[in-house]
């Protein structure tokens, strides 16, 4: 089992490794090891926890032209045939957990099922705010070519994947569209306890960001 964890982990980074866009190898590194922890708490199949998220950022949307790989809770086409490659009987529920991982707008029920998939959900969902979450939200929006800020453009909330998946607001509204959302939405204990803190920054962050931008510490 440690073979095939290893080699996917190799697969994977071949793969993100010089990702401009927050997704990169060590974006998946960081998901990982999330994942393990968590799943030491919450006492959950490890091995499918691993596998999952180590190819949960292979087929996603954000990443891939449409036609390409997950689009909603498609079919992670790249990630399938990888496991299909290393002839494991666990093809299917890990396809399953990479397909309901990402977030769809705040207006959008999460789909997730099995425990695994709630731990994986979780590790990305970590690792999505915090010091790092900011550095990768910002880094995505220049990759987007977004805006950083504007006020004269307000934030929304997105009660479709459709809605959520054709925004092109500014990365400063991200925050209020999903990364401050995020600490309750948190499926274990283990990960809304992580949560607080790291939510704690991104709230701290933007008061001085909105300051700054204001010239109210001149």
């Amino acid at each position: 089992m440690s073979d095939i964890i290893q080699q996917t982990a190799d697969y994977v980074r071949s793969q993100c490794e010089h990702d401009p866009s927050g997704h990169d190898w060590w974006h998946i590194y960081r998901v990982w090891k999330n994942a393990r922890a968590i799943c030491e708490r919450e006492q959950a199949d490890l091995f499918i926890v691993e596998l999952a998220a180590l190819l949960h950022d292979l087929d996603d949307w954000k990443l891939h032209a449409q036609g390409d790989g997950e689009q909603g809770d498609g079919e992670p086409l790249r990630a399938r045939a990888w496991l299909e490659s290393c002839e494991l009987d666990c093809v299917d529920q890990v396809c399953e957990i990479i397909s309901h991982v990402s977030y769809k707008g705040a207006g959008v029920a999460n789909t997730m099922e099995s425990r695994e998939g709630l731990i994986v959900q979780d590790a990305d969902r970590l690792d999505a705010i915090g010091a790092v979450g900011i550095g990768r939200a910002f880094a995505y929006g220049g990759h987007k070519s977004r805006q950083m800020h504007n006020p004269d453009i307000e934030s929304t909330t997105h009660n479709s994947f459709d809605e959520y998946k054709n925004s092109n607001s500014t990365t400063v509204n991200h925050f209020y569209e999903k990364l401050l959302l995020l600490k309750d939405r948190m499926n274990t204990p283990t990960a809304r306890r992580i949560a607080e803190g790291r939510h704690v920054a991104m709230v701290q962050f933007l008061e001085r960001f909105l300051r700054e931008w204001d010239g109210g510490d001149v």
